[in-house]
């Protein structure tokens, strides 16, 4: 017979009462992504198209879950594309020459332009089935988290503390290990935040990628944003109440039992010297901790990262390169011609394309659209660093207003402007005012956050040794903001102000055109001359929209964002 010591007995893990809620909350997913396949896998195009959106509140929750779904499946793909993208692009100074710009292309062509070109082609995969439709819709919403997460995690990986990366160097990390054991922590506060903002990025979006028309190819899937676009169609603002009540639990869920734990487990990947203190442990972190399924599952996935992260997975060492030696001339010329050939064919085949139906006057009405969208931008990001600035510093250097913030951000950032469209237009159709300014703010809506949560990223990654310092010398007022906090946010607000800027160009084809019921309203820009042509699927205007657009966020970002970004880089950067 086996006698089991009182120490024994310490050393397993018995279920407890942590495993009953690991159970239902396990129970709860499953059930959940059966439910979702079963309707995304085997219905047909016809079946959608045949049933209608109801607007009973009791449909809700299968809606909900429709949509968190498709959030979800988007976030993962950004995530892969983060950790691949971004790493090439900092990595490779002869690649980030290329993806950079072509990062900063891909963030300004807005919603209306991916669905134009790719939801052909998805329903194209899976003729007559529904699969494909879903597949649209989860591209629109992959364009709208993934080049914020993209950016987040280059900004990181280009700024990482001179003193680390000798540390990795005098381990002989090689490039997988360093990735996995100082690249990714590093960056892992910074990228917690902007997946959050991500998230919600999707959810501003969320009608425009599930009630989709373009041209003559129109489908509607079951979810939240086609529940709000059917809303707005019938003026029924009793169902607009019941979608924002229903986005507003869907938050709270994802934050309580996703974000919040992340946030708590990003904490200890902070850069400092010095012991901080810690808030409260989230109640979900306290079950994956104590629950002994969770534990085993967390071992069991831990023990396979740790396998694949002591992989050297490194080159011969005749191919390893020299950090010191200098970037070959002959090489970069050759690179640049290929970049520039590659580029002169891509403007021809536009060019050729666009001018077989339009003339140079369509080229100079799109210009001079972009010039109004161009100052509303402007106008709105100065707006928003002088608000959220201070704000974001402020959450993000006390970690109980972060906790309490934290939700309510994402909320907010989440709030898709067409919810606003019924209060706006009425309100200037009552009182006679110009759209071309009323309709303005609805772009800062959802905008801004991307300044607040990079900024508070920022405050809260701020080193606690460097607070000691600055505490010990009574550094206070306008120095403090000039010296310590302002080069200690600036790499975190810049990549938060040139994503907010590529988010508002792309928010402009929501909020430029506006309609509640039979009345709509337009102010003059660029989002929307590319919204009414993507609706009347004139696709040559639609391109010459999209490519106007990126000319002038490239050009913004030139002249402006990248050479703040390299200042921040080179005088802000630790270590």
């Amino acid at each position: 017979m086996t006698n089991y010591t009182p120490t024994a007995l310490a050393g397993r893990r018995l279920p407890n009462r942590w495993d009953g809620v690991a159970l239902l909350l396990v129970m709860g997913l499953l059930i959940a992504l059966v439910d979702v396949g079963r309707g995304t896998i085997s219905t047909s195009i016809a079946t959608i198209q045949n049933s209608p959106i109801h607007l009973d509140p009791a449909y809700l929750p299968y809606y909900a879950l429709r949509s968190t779904a498709r959030m979800f499946a988007a976030l993962f793909f950004s995530l892969l594309f983060t950790l691949t993208y971004a790493t090439l692009a900092a990595k490779s100074r002869r690649a980030g020459m290329v993806l950079i710009p072509i990062l900063d292309i891909l963030q300004s062509v807005p919603i209306l332009g991916f669905l134009t070109f790719t939801t052909v082609f998805f329903l194209g995969l899976f003729p007559g089935k529904v699969l494909g439709a879903e597949l649209a819709s989860v591209f629109v919403i992959f364009t709208s988290q993934a080049w914020n997460m993209a950016f987040s995690f280059y900004q990181s990986l280009t700024t990482l503390p001179n003193d680390l990366q000798e540390a990795s160097r005098c381990f002989r990390l090689s490039p997988w290990q360093k990735f996995w054991r100082l690249d990714v922590p590093f960056a892992m506060p910074g990228l917690v935040w902007n997946t959050m903002l991500s998230m919600s990025g999707g959810w501003f979006f969320v009608v425009a990628s599930e009630a989709v028309t373009v041209g003559n190819t129109t489908f509607t899937l079951p979810g939240i944003g086609s529940y709000v676009a059917t809303a707005l169609e019938q003026e029924n603002l009793r169902a607009i109440f019941y979608a924002i009540i229903a986005m507003l639990v869907l938050i709270l869920l994802y934050d309580q039992l996703l974000f919040r734990p992340l946030v708590a487990w990003s904490a200890k990947f902070r850069f400092e010297t010095t012991a901080t203190a810690t808030g409260p442990e989230p109640w979900m972190l306290k079950v994956l901790r104590r629950t002994a399924l969770f534990q085993d599952i967390g071992d069991f996935l831990g023990g396979i990262m740790r396998s694949l992260t002591r992989l050297r997975l490194a080159l011969p060492a005749r191919t390893q390169i020299d950090e010191n030696q200098e970037p070959s001339k002959l090489v970069d010329g050759f690179w640049f011609i290929c970049i520039a050939l590659v580029a002169a064919y891509a403007g021809y085949r536009i060019v050729t394309f666009v001018s077989g139906t339009l003339h140079w006057s369509d080229v100079g009405t799109a210009v001079l659209m972009g010039g109004f969208t161009l100052l509303r931008v402007m106008v709105l990001m100065a707006i928003a660093a002088l608000i959220w600035v201070p704000i974001g510093v402020w959450i993000g250097l006390r970690p109980k207003a972060t906790r309490i913030a934290q939700p309510i951000a994402q909320f907010l950032a989440a709030f898709p402007a067409n919810l606003l469209f019924p209060p706006v237009v009425l309100a200037i159709v009552y009182f006679h005012v110009m759209p071309d300014i009323w309709l303005t703010p609805l772009m800062l809506i959802g905008t801004q956050w991307y300044v607040l949560f990079n900024v508070i990223a920022g405050a809260a990654a701020f080193p606690g040794d460097m607070k000691e310092a600055v505490a010990n010398f009574h550094i206070r007022g306008w120095l403090w903001w000039r010296k310590v906090m302002i080069p200690g946010i600036l790499p975190y607000f810049i990549t938060g102000a040139l994503t907010a800027s590529g988010g508002a160009w792309n928010a402009s084809i929501v909020a430029e055109v506006a309609s509640w019921g039979s009345t709509n309203l337009a102010a003059h820009g660029l989002g929307a001359y590319i919204a009414q042509a993507t609706a009347a699927g004139d696709t040559p205007r639609v391109v010459l929209g999209v490519v106007v657009m990126s000319c002038f966020v490239i050009f913004i970002n030139r002249i402006l964002w990248r050479p703040l970004y390299a200042y921040a880089t080179r005088r802000t950067t630790l270590g």
